[in-house]
């Protein structure tokens, strides 16, 4: 397939720029993906339909704060840096992204804080995707992390809304966050609340996690017209025995697998048996799902509605189908559905 083919007319005034008050009750579009039948819903329904010997998986990837500002040497001008990942813990090594990108140079010290006492140099400018910075700072490590995470905040990305707030750090965070790495949030997952939790015991309807580091290439645009010349940016990809047995299981037993979100839907699937089993597995997944493609492992996918040629609408419409997703996405724009990491919901069964 093609680029263009995921293009359609989003207006600005359709992004969510704030959640749901509560997280449950963000709406709900329901696509039967046999029948391309639709359905209107609220996300605390998803219950129904499911039921007992089936298993949710979600991703609990927790989001640290990625992004600073700060000063460059000399000239003072200002500078965005957003943390990709921590390269190495003893020299305080990480890889990042700088905007504006092009005055930066090999050498140049850059100032983070009020006080500016935060410093880091920057001593690569070849990485694929930016740059790696060397934080100077003296002290424990623990008090190097969180002085450094003290002056960051949420990437949630500019064109959800031009400030981050306080609400931020919990709006864009799930309520079962547990192994930090990410710096954006797994959308669909944050529509999962307690009392959600404890309906799905009462209905017998298992749940378990796994964990995908998502970065920005999900975010990143697509500049090839053939997808099949597209790379994704690598993310961290940790499935426990414990989670690869409980989802293995659930197949054995004709139960159904939901898939919460774009980066579940694609751990799930990098490492697959030839019996469509999930094996479990500690790595680095660059996997890129795009039509025609035949999942293996889900039976149902949940996702947020996203942004025209995105990765992850191509994710899903790889398994929705393309010209029902595509007829979802015109339904979801005449039906005032809300996009992006803040709005509303697709499921398909």
């Amino acid at each position: 397939m093609k680029l263009s083919q995921f293009n359609f007319d989003l207006p600005a005034d359709r992004i969510a720029r704030e959640p749901s008050y509560w997280r449950d009750e963000a709406r709900l579009m329901v696509l039967h993906k046999d029948s391309g039948e639709i359905e209107h819903r609220i996300f605390k329904d998803i219950i129904d339909y499911f039921g007992k010997g089936d298993v949710f998986v979600l991703n609990d990837t927790k989001v640290f704060p990625a992004r600073l500002y700060g000063k460059k040497e000399k000239t003072g001008a200002d500078i965005m840096v957003l943390l990709l990942r921590e390269l190495n813990r003893e020299q305080r090594l990480w890889d990042v992204i700088v905007d504006p990108a092009r005055k930066i140079r090999i050498g140049n010290k850059l100032y983070f804080g009020e006080d500016e006492s935060m410093v880091a140099e920057v001593i690569d400018n070849t990485t694929s995707r930016g740059r790696t910075l060397r934080f100077l700072f003296d002290g424990p490590y623990e008090d190097f992390k969180e002085a450094l995470f003290a002056l960051g905040e949420p990437y949630v990305p500019e064109w959800v809304k031009d400030k981050v707030t306080p609400e931020d750090r919990e709006n864009y965070q799930t309520i079962f966050a547990a192994h930090e790495g990410a710096v954006s949030a797994p959308a669909a997952s944050l529509h999962f609340s307690r009392e959600l939790f404890n309906r799905m015991i009462l209905k017998d309807i298992d749940k378990t996690f796994i964990t995908v580091h998502m970065g920005i290439g999900h975010f990143r645009s697509v500049d090839v017209e053939d997808l099949s010349k597209h790379r994704m940016d690598s993310e961290r990809l940790i499935i426990s025995e414990e989670a690869a047995e409980k989802i293995n299981r659930a197949k054995r037993g004709a139960g159904k697998v939901l898939a919460v979100g774009a980066t579940v839907m694609r751990g799930l699937e990098t490492y697959v048996t030839t019996t469509h089993e999930v094996n479990a597995f500690d790595g680095w997944t660059n996997k890129f799902i795009f039509p025609p493609y035949q999942y293996s492992v889900p039976d149902a996918i949940v996702s947020n509605f996203h942004l025209p040629q995105s990765t992850m609408l191509m994710s899903v419409a790889a398994f929705g189908g393309y010209q029902k997703v595509m007829a979802a996405y015109e339904e979801a724009l005449k039906e005032g559905y809300r996009f992006g990491p803040y709005g509303d919901a697709l499921l398909i069964v």
